[in-house]
């Protein structure tokens, strides 16, 4: 049975998809996947090693792709139909997520808000006025549960709960203007879940349910499938159910 939400929906007008971090383990798995489906005409990836460059600390990298979008689909005559952003950042050179407020440190919060809120906001900035503003069209961005506010009972990493409490602000915020231009929209932020990705790997703990890539791809494109306007604005798991801000 097909599903009956917004991607389905608009499989029949067959259209452009951009992927946002397809060199990372799961922005790779939902490039195959979506290359794969037939309800898009072509799919774009955009990211620092990218058919499409863009660094999220110059803007006018963004700004110029974006450019390089718009010109593909007036050349192609395809809309933008679905947006998603799977970059992030949790640990690397930059720095570790904190334990306690004595681990604070201005380098690794200046990245982690880099790759986790400010370059999606200027995603946001940049590349929503392609969407179309009318029909239906789907822009999500991965993040996280540990960024929700009432879900947190544990308490460390400061800057990555911060940073995808913010990005899940600014979805919800956008997701409100993104509706008045189009009322078939939907904008959402969504969970993946503990994937085995290079993001991941050194928090795995033992018990935690771990899927490889291909298989979180699935899911999500599943739940993105299923997705209605009514949804807009909302942080969703990779099982469809709406996680508390």
């Amino acid at each position: 049975m097909k599903p009956e939400g917004a991607l389905a929906a608009q499989a029949s007008r067959a259209g452009l998809a951009v992927v946002v971090g397809a060199g990372g383990g799961l922005g790779a798995a939902l490039r195959a996947q979506l290359q794969a489906d037939v309800s898009y005409a072509r799919v774009l990836a955009l990211g620092r090693n990218s058919e499409l460059h863009i660094d999220y600390a110059d803007e006018a990298s963004i700004s110029a792709a974006a450019h390089e979008v718009a010109g593909i689909c007036a050349e192609s005559g395809l809309e933008l139909r679905l947006l998603l952003v799977a970059s992030g950042f949790l640990h690397g050179e930059a720095g570790q997520p904190e334990r306690s407020w004595t681990h604070l440190d201005m380098a690794y919060l200046q990245h982690v808000f880099l790759v986790n809120t400010l370059g999606p906001a200027l995603l946001i900035k940049h590349l929503f006025p392609l969407l179309p503003k009318r029909g239906p069209c789907v822009a999500t961005f991965v993040s996280a549960r540990v960024g929700s506010i009432a879900d947190n009972a544990l308490g460390g990493w400061y800057g990555y709960r911060a940073s995808k409490a913010a990005l899940n602000q600014l979805v919800k915020t956008a997701s409100i203007e993104l509706t008045r231009r189009n009322p078939d929209s939907v904008c959402v932020a969504l969970h993946p879940g503990t994937v085995d990705t290079a993001l991941s790997q050194p928090f795995a703990k033992t018990g935690l349910k771990v899927r490889p890539p291909e298989q979180a791809a699935t899911e999500l494109l599943g739940v993105l499938a299923g997705l209605k306007p009514t949804d807009t604005g909302a942080l969703m798991d990779y099982q469809g159910q709406t996680v508390p801000f």
